[in-house]
Parts: C-alpha cells; structure tokens; sequence
C-alpha cells in the first residue's frame, strides 16, 4: 500500500528522516516547513494521510489542525501529530485541536512506519463529524 503523505515539520533533519523511512516503504511524502504552506499543499496534493508537528513557527499545528477540520474538502483526511509534547494532557489537547493520533518525538525508525500505516488503514472519518 503506497501513498500520498503531507509532512508538516519546520525541522530539516526530522523532516528527512520522516521522508526517508516513508519512502523506503514506498509512499510519496510532500514537504512543508510552515503551518500556511501545510495547508496550501494540502489542497492541492490530495495527501491520504497528515503528519503534523505541533510546534510550528507563526501558525502552531493546532490552528492548522482545526483549519483543516474547517474545510469541508479536507475535513476527512487523517491528521497525525507527530510532536515533542508529551505532558500529561497534551495528547488530549492534539486530539481536541482535530487530530486522528498522536505519536511522541523522537520517533522510532523501527516502527515509525507501522504507527503511520495503521492511520492510513482507518477509514476516513465523515465530513463534519
């Protein structure tokens, strides 16, 4: 199973890690370093799935996270947060903000992957629910 993943991440070097394990897997990975070009891209790229950091510069991965559940077209799609964050409560406050799943940095090149096909085998959810 192949397919399109939107990275949201400013960092360059877990960026390229992110895009290394996924397209050794064989899926395609669009960049974006910025939560605006995030969701330029996620308009036009047709992604299956969104891998989101939270800590983004100028727009935080929650506000992009709630203006994807905005937009009716791509309300659907799976949003992951992929982030350092991980207090008590933080997990819950990437889920309220829209999020499908959450997964802690730093992330495990053993089963990176794996945790990311597993959001890409759930059905997408109903625009508006």
């Amino acid at each position: 199973m192949s397919a399109v993943i939107l990275l949201i991440e400013d960092n360059p070097q877990n960026r390229y890690l992110a895009c290394f394990l996924l397209e050794q897997r064989g899926h395609t990975v669009v960049q974006a370093g910025t939560g605006p070009e995030g969701l330029a891209l996620a308009a036009s790229a047709n992604p299956a799935l969104i891998l989101l950091d939270i800590q983004l510069p100028g727009m935080d991965g929650y506000a992009v996270a709630r203006a994807l559940r905005a937009d009716p077209v791509l309300a659907a799609i799976p949003i992951v947060a992929v982030t350092s964050y991980a207090m008590v409560g933080d997990r819950e406050k990437c889920l309220a903000a829209g999020a499908t799943g959450y997964l802690e940095k730093p992330i495990n090149p053993e089963t990176f992957v794996a945790d990311v096909e597993r959001f890409l085998q759930m059905k997408p959810k109903a625009a508006g629910s």
